[in-house]
């Protein structure tokens, strides 16, 4: 959410930053609907005032035996009543009009965020890893992994397309991924891990940026919830709402988690495989900071996801996200994505944003500055330490073998009672 006076403040840098995300200058009709909406709530509180002062002047007029008096005072106090109903519905309807048009507008990009239109924009920062010198073909995943219990079929006669039933030795490595991407974040980089509800009300999903632009990608219950489209929702509104003492920051949370996303925006895209489904895991890396905190936090957050692909010895790369390729609610994102080379290509595997203070104006959570009686909102951040399901792709991708087997990485191994290698069955 924007702050209606630094706009107000700073027009000219708040539509040239819209600029850079490719939008049209909006600053001259938001000023314009705000000048409107504080002249009425300035007509409303000048009749409130009026109304109280005449009140207390009628009882003077009669003690003095001023009829006439009293008798236009009680007129001029009728009228006002009768005339505040209406300024208040109308300074009601513009806020809510402002309201509804700063909530749909994108948070602004940082300074060094790049210029872009799309993907093809975005800067590429490091890359990490040799990529294996298969001696046969490597193949996708999808054309290895039914044989090793990654059932599709299954999955879709269930419940539909983007639904996948896991079996055996699979299922195995899948909970494996997790619960070391756990205990890499909670054991080394000082999260704390959470297990939150999967089911949110709208105030989590407004708050995160998701409502009220991104409802169709969600999952709504017939009691009005929301399947947590990621964790970073749940994490992230735990603390909406909130007046922090500035000695609990920087606050790092974690967990692993169902997700549930509809895709209603990728229609046709990576419909084979696992990498696109309706239900999958995450591990979600959430972070409450001071203000001045949150570039460091963001390197630092970024620096826990790459430990879990090189843990699993994973080729990735990172990138610099271009404006036109941000999320709404990100002011800057680093993506991690990993080598498959049964495509041939790089895949997003990660997505780490700082949000600044775009979602905590939308929960309303600041801090108290220690020392001082003035508080500030937070900044937020958020990032995937790793999407589980696509993380299993990579490890089957990167550790096939010719007879159709997938080598367990060694870092796996313990989680997987020993077992080296997923033979088909």
């Amino acid at each position: 959410m924007h702050d209606i006076r630094f706009i107000r403040d700073n027009p000219e840098a708040f539509d040239a930053a819209l600029a850079r995300r490719g939008l049209e200058p909006q600053a001259a009709d938001l000023i314009a609907l705000d000048e409107e909406r504080r002249a009425v709530t300035t007509k409303v509180q000048v009749a409130q005032s009026r109304r109280n002062e005449a009140s207390k002047l009628i009882g003077a007029a009669m003690a003095k035996g001023e009829r006439d008096a009293a008798e236009a005072l009680k007129a001029e106090v009728a009228a006002l009543k009768d005339e505040m109903p209406a300024l208040e519905a109308r300074a009601d309807e513009l806020a809510t009009k402002l309201k509804e048009k700063l909530e749909i507008i994108p948070n602004l990009p940082a300074a060094d965020v790049p210029e872009g239109a799309g993907e093809e924009e975005n800067v590429e920062v490091a890359r990490w890893g040799s990529l294996r010198a298969f001696d046969f073909t490597p193949r996708e995943h999808a054309d290895i992994a039914p044989a090793l219990g990654m059932d599709f079929e299954t999955g879709t006669r269930l419940s539909g397309a983007r639904f996948t039933f896991l079996r055996g030795a699979m299922a195995r490595l899948h909970r494996a991924l997790g619960q070391f991407m756990l205990d890499v974040q909670t054991g080394e980089h000082a999260y704390v891990e959470c297990n939150p509800p999967v089911l949110v009300r709208d105030e989590a999903m407004y708050g995160t940026d998701k409502l009220p632009k991104f409802a169709e990608d969600s999952f709504r219950t017939t009691d009005d919830r929301w399947l947590i489209p990621t964790s970073e929702v749940s994490l992230t509104a735990s603390v909406m709402g909130e007046l922090i003492d500035e000695a609990a920051l920087p606050m790092r949370l974690t967990a692993l988690t169902l997700c549930f996303r509809s895709e209603a925006g990728a229609a046709g895209r990576d419909t084979r495989g696992f990498i696109r489904q309706h239900q999958f895991e995450k591990c979600e890396l959430v972070s409450i900071v001071r203000p001045e905190d949150s570039e460091a936090e963001h390197e630092r957050m970024v620096r826990a996801a790459e430990t879990i692909l090189e843990r699993l010895r994973l080729p990735y790369r990172k990138l610099l996200l271009c404006t036109g390729d941000m999320g709404f609610g990100a002011r800057k994102t680093f993506d991690l994505e990993v080598w498959l080379p049964g495509q041939g290509a790089y895949r997003e595997i990660s997505s780490c944003s700082n949000t600044g203070d775009f979602q905590a104006r939308r929960m309303n959570t600041r801090y108290r500055v220690a020392g001082e009686k003035r508080t500030e909102f937070v900044h937020t951040l958020n990032g995937s330490g790793l999407a589980v399901g696509r993380t299993l792709v990579a490890v089957i991708e990167n550790y096939q073998n010719a007879d159709g087997s997938v080598a367990v990485p060694e870092s796996l191994r313990p989680y997987m009672g020993g077992l080296e290698v997923l033979m088909p069955l």
